[in-house]
């Protein structure tokens, strides 16, 4: 699996959001800077955000970007979902939209599988959680392991 430049973006202007949200609106300048992001980039992924119900926007000399919602209630997926659509797909589809014969049949609970571990993972991790500094405990475990870190 591969975490497009923009799904990466977007959890971190979230997060900037989510460490911010008692100072009102955030400009999209100051999260580009803060975070490093291209700022016409980080444009785009806003309006995707604010789309996709992650992110209000209001104008003017006040105005910026902040939460929609409660950051405990937007997971990592969520944030993913409204950039890049659906977490986890094959060549583009779902893996439910997906049909396999002969040899290949077996391939069909693989990326099911892989997608329901992936969305556990995603699903399970809250903006509350990374601003917090708290991943949940199956999380950090998993992280722990040393394999994890390594690059095959």
């Amino acid at each position: 699996m591969r975490i497009s430049a923009r799904a990466d973006y977007a959890v971190r202007a979230v997060l900037e959001l989510a460490v911010r949200q008692d100072d009102g609106p955030v400009k999209a300048e100051t999260i580009a800077t803060v975070q490093d992001i291209p700022h016409k980039f980080l444009e785009g992924i806003l309006g995707d955000l604010r789309r996709g119900g992650v992110v209000d926007s209001r104008r003017g000399g006040g105005g910026g970007y902040r939460l929609a919602r409660e950051a405990s209630t937007i997971t990592v997926a969520d944030v993913i979902r409204a950039v890049d659509g659906p977490i986890v797909s094959v060549r583009g589809e779902r893996p439910t939209g997906l049909a396999y014969t002969g040899t290949a049949q077996p391939l069909l609970p693989l990326w099911i599988a892989l997608r329901a571990n992936v969305r556990r993972i995603l699903e399970g991790v809250t903006v509350a959680d990374l601003a917090a500094d708290a991943l949940p405990e199956p999380v950090r475990r998993l992280a722990a392991e040393p394999a994890a870190w390594d690059n095959p």
